[in-house]
């Protein structure tokens, strides 16, 4: 097991010290925020989620065991708000559907007007396939791809086999490869 370095924050946070959970908060606000945003895509209910997440990691610190690293703690907490959250929006809405527009086959020099475009357009095409990805999927990749974690993080966050990590990682990048060939023009059997 290996050493978390947040291991003397907690400590001094369970102890009543205000300012150490403080410091965690601060250490981990910007990562948190930039995980819920990427998986709500709504950066006022990814901010109350990312507050709420802290607010039930200060009131659950007495009961953390520090079987896992504070910050994978701390994700496990986030992701399950995220994913609440994407769960009400779902109640309250039917899903709509973000298809990327099918364009350009060969790819334009760099710094043109036309590469510029279908950078923008890949992104989207990137941003709508993420939103496709069933909740799983998307948190896996998010967090392996975006976050940088290590498939063993990702499996302590998510609570499952590292076996089932490495699959989703791999459904998910097949999932968008599909959605992006159409706009790059690239074979199907091309693989990053």
């Amino acid at each position: 097991m290996t050493v978390d370095p947040d291991r003397e924050l907690v400590e001094r946070a369970r102890a009543g010290e205000r300012t150490a959970f403080d410091l965690l908060v601060a250490r981990y606000q910007r990562r948190l925020l930039r995980l819920v945003l990427r998986l709500l895509r709504d950066p006022a209910e990814a901010e109350d989620v990312v507050q709420e997440t802290f607010l039930k990691a200060y009131r659950a610190l007495p009961r953390f065991r520090g079987e896992a690293a504070f910050y994978t703690w701390l994700y496990r907490i986030a992701l399950n708000g995220a994913r609440n959250a994407i769960l009400r929006r779902r109640q309250r809405t039917a899903p709509q559907g973000v298809v990327p527009s099918q364009l350009v086959a060969p790819v334009p020099e760099i710094g043109t007007p036309e590469s510029m475009l279908l950078s923008k357009q890949v992104m989207l095409a990137i941003d709508a396939a993420l939103e496709a990805l069933p909740l799983e999927l998307c948190t896996a990749i998010v967090l392996r791809e975006i976050e940088g974690l290590s498939y063993e993080e990702i499996a302590q966050i998510m609570e499952c086999p590292l076996g089932t990590v490495r699959s989703r990682i791999f459904r998910a990048r097949e999932a968008i490869a599909r959605r992006l060939r159409p706009l790059l023009d690239l074979p199907v059997d091309k693989r990053w």
